[in-house]
């Protein structure tokens, strides 16, 4: 204290205001950050989520409230940019107007479009059918694709270009996503990194340092309590399954790998079986829905199921699926991370593979072009006059039928069991128990939504604040679920590894994303008839025709940075770059292990 006041008399005002004013302004930013602590959401609730079950199922909410704030600014972002705009220039608002530019050298055939909107007399389950179909009213609403066929706005003099708009804002939430998962997962990465490096320093720093001395509320500190015993129950219980492991002899590891392999032969045809059954549901349910339409011969609740079919089977491969590998993994005998982990991956394969192959198969008739039913427009313009909305449509219909099941699934089977349970005394009931919270299948099944978003906005700009009030609502209904229905987890599970994986496994759904939507703007014709696409043969064309309305100089540049002479050389310095850094990573991976050895 001496030298810094020491130093502090020989300082000039100038430096001493500065120093003060710096230390002044910390002081402020620490007081912000205590309090904007108590503005975020659902912080309570996950607290206790976390003292009483582990922070392994906190991981869980924790990640359920990152996708609806994800979704929210996805919200934000697609409503400011394309939607708003959109009905100010329908409605007249701030003198906008819009502009319409009629299609050049298209067959008139292909900008016959017809919405099936109700008209007439409309029964109450009608609007009931529609509303879960996205057919009907909905179809013509901001919801789908097909109600942006605008060209321009023009909002006094100034011109808004509403395909570019478009394009570049589905750009924008695939950005925001990318980086702001990859941002999250390198945090997490950094923790799983640090406990995987030493076990015994991890465990001295929860005992020795794991306490929060600022907690004064005693149901707080029971929280923390629970919370760090979960945590050392963790590590003592993948410590004496690792000794295990070690223990192992020969007979026993044959043993065991050709189980995992007989396993996962099983895990093969089961995904072959998923993927085979939706392909054919999605060609049948797409050519009768669109016959049963026409024709006007069936109900129309037989009509809604055969809209809704590769939903359904989807969700039924969803669900058998995770239960048929929970089942299997138990006679693999790894530790509850890896369990837990390899599970997911095998849950992603058929959730995500399965939107996929649903995916696939609407362009194999959307494209489908053997006997030239796509000669005059490029695509199957009979059966899809606005192909777009029909996507936006089964997605609608993913996310809602998901949305369903899942509320089904609470309300007739988790309460029911624990009412059994709880006043039966068969001893059959009470061999079923309480179930435990499987942390994959919850985790899988917003992943899983998460994915129809991000396909589907495009298609449906709407989509992320369905997405937004959807998990919203399975917040609270997982938290009811848990806390009245479940037990905790009898192998507890850590939230470092957790997170990371939760990240890592969204991170895939976002890349399974991309290709879907690559593919749909870059190589499938645009519609003809609906959308701000119609005047171009797809949808990336929108781009290099904005570039040509720029000055030469400019446009040589872009042009320039898109060539093959700019590419290589630019990949070959990345490359260099990353050597580098791979190169550097050791080293300090070196250095750190001599500091360990000094430190022994």
């Amino acid at each position: 204290r001496d030298s810094q006041q020491a130093d502090t008399e020989h300082l000039t005002r100038w430096k001493k205001w500065r120093r003060t004013s710096s230390k002044s302004l910390k002081k402020a930013l620490t007081e912000v950050k205590g309090l904007s602590s108590y503005l975020v959401l659902w912080r309570h609730d996950i607290h206790s989520i976390e003292g009483k079950f582990g922070t392994g199922i906190q991981s869980y909410f924790s990640f359920l409230r990152f996708l609806v704030l994800l979704n929210f600014i996805i919200f934000i972002l697609m409503f400011s940019f394309v939607t708003l705009p959109t009905i100010i220039s329908k409605y007249g608002i701030f003198n906008s107007t819009i502009a319409y530019i009629s299609p050049k050298n298209i067959d008139d055939t292909c900008t016959i479009y017809k919405p099936s909107g109700n008209k007439g007399l409309i029964y109450f389950y009608t609007y009931l059918k529609d509303l879960l179909s996205g057919t009907g009213f909905l179809e013509v609403t901001s919801l789908f694709y097909g109600y942006y066929s605008i060209d321009a706005v023009w909002i006094s003099i100034m011109r808004y270009n509403l395909p570019l708009a478009y394009l570049l804002a589905t750009f924008a939430y695939l950005t925001l996503s990318s980086l702001w998962i990859i941002k999250r997962s390198v945090e997490g990465f950094k923790q799983n990194l640090v406990h995987d490096a030493d076990p015994f320093q991890s465990y001295c720093n929860k005992v020795f340092a794991g306490w929060d001395f600022c907690i004064t509320d005693p149901n707080a500190a029971r929280l923390k309590h629970r919370s760090l015993q979960y945590e050392l129950q963790t590590d003592l219980q993948e410590e004496k399954l690792k000794q295990k492991i070690a223990e192992r002899k020969m007979g026993e590891k044959l043993r065991i790998y050709s189980l995992r392999i007989f396993i996962n032969i099983i895990v093969i045809a089961i995904l072959s079986g998923c993927f085979y059954s939706i392909y054919r549901v999605t060609v049948f349910s797409q050519e009768n829905s669109n016959v049963s339409i026409r024709n006007d011969t069936r109900t129309d609740l037989v009509n809604l199921l055969v809209q809704y079919l590769p939903s359904m089977v989807i969700t039924l491969a969803n669900f058998i699926g995770p239960l048929i590998f929970a089942f299997l993994i138990r006679f693999e005998d790894y530790t509850p991370a890896f369990e837990i982990k390899l599970t997911l991956l095998r849950c992603v394969f058929v959730r995500l593979a399965n939107i996929g192959v649903l995916l696939f198969s609407l362009w194999s008739q959307i494209a489908g072009c053997g006997s030239d039913k796509c000669k005059p427009c490029g695509y199957n313009y009979k059966l899809y006059p606005c192909w777009e909305s029909d996507v936006g449509q089964e997605m609608y219909k993913l996310m809602i039928f998901d949305f369903i099941v899942i509320l089904a699934v609470a309300l007739f089977a988790d309460f029911p069991r624990k009412l059994l349970v709880t006043h039966c005394s068969w001893k059959l009931v009470q061999w079923f128990g309480h179930k435990e919270f499987e942390i994959s299948d919850n985790v899988l099944e917003i992943i899983y939504g998460q994915t129809i978003c991000w396909i589907g906005t495009f298609f449906s700009p709407l989509l992320p604040a369905i997405a937004t009030i959807k998990y919203f609502i399975i917040f609270y209904v997982k938290k009811i679920v848990l806390i009245h229905t479940r037990k905790p987890a009898a192998r507890p599970i850590r939230a470092s590894s957790s997170n990371f994986f939760f990240l890592v496994v969204l991170l895939i759904g976002l890349l399974l994303a991309f290709i879907p939507l690559g593919f749909s703007i870059a190589r499938i014709p645009s519609s003809k008839a609906c959308g701000p696409f119609r005047n171009f043969n797809t949808s990336w064309e929108v781009i290099p025709d904005t570039i040509l309305q720029f000055p030469t100089g400019l446009q040589q540049i872009l042009f320039g940075i898109a060539s093959e002479a700019f590419a290589v050389p630019f990949f070959v310095i990345l490359c260099i770059m990353m050597f580098y850094v791979i190169a550097l990573a050791r080293a300090h991976k070196r250095v750190v292990e001599q500091l360990r050895e000094q430190l022994v």
